[in-house]
């Protein structure tokens, strides 16, 4: 696939992402992730429960946008960012990250050192996150 390819998938799927409302994030595989799989991150950034990502930013990392009825629990939080709910954990913003094309892809992680996911160390099964401690 040639970088063009590549760059039109990507953009794309951020269309997708940022269009799709989504339930409270699970851990799968070790990693936080949305329902179907697809990994999030977070972004160093941001302050605690406030995003600094928007325009180019939001185009190469779709926030993780929280259904209107969502209830958050646990370390868990939706924030009015950009026009649109977006899940929390422990107040940093979540997002995806493009250029993942399929549930389960980490591509983001550590991009420009300021791109994480964010993993739960006494996890390592899909199963829903409690009040546990996270890392970045």
């Amino acid at each position: 696939m040639n970088h063009c390819t590549t760059l039109f998938a990507s953009l794309a799927l951020a269309g997708v992402f940022a269009g799709a409302a989504h339930a409270q994030p699970v851990m799968r595989d070790g990693v936080l992730a949305d329902a179907a799989g697809r990994t999030v991150y977070t972004f160093d950034k941001d302050e605690m429960g406030k995003s600094n990502c928007s325009g180019g930013c939001l185009t190469l990392w779709p926030a993780f946008v929280a259904k209107p009825e969502a209830m958050a629990k646990g370390d868990f939080g939706v924030i009015e960012a950009n026009g649109v709910r977006q899940w929390t954990v422990k107040g940093k913003p979540l997002y995806y990250y493009a250029a993942d094309a399929k549930p389960g892809d980490r591509n983001g992680d550590g991009k420009g050192g300021v791109w994480h996911v964010v993993t739960d160390k006494a996890t390592t099964a899909a199963t829903a996150p409690s009040s546990s401690n996270y890392t970045y």
